[in-house]
């Protein structure tokens, strides 16, 4: 599994990369600022069965 994705602020277009913590399971789900423009964005991990990645981020 990576340490780390990334994901495009909903409100300025920055790619942000953030780590990934397998400790708190397969669905993560919260809310965090946007370092460039602190706009909040909800994010949302899957982790699958393989260790894959998907993220997901939308304007809270």
């Amino acid at each position: 599994m990576r340490d780390e994705a990334s994901y495009i602020c909903d409100s300025c277009g920055e790619e942000i990369v953030i780590p990934i913590d397998p400790s708190a399971g397969t669905h993560q789900e919260y809310v965090e600022d946007c370092p460039v423009c602190c706009h909040p964005n909800v994010i949302s991990i899957e982790v699958d069965e393989d260790g894959d990645v998907r993220i997901r981020s939308e304007s809270e």
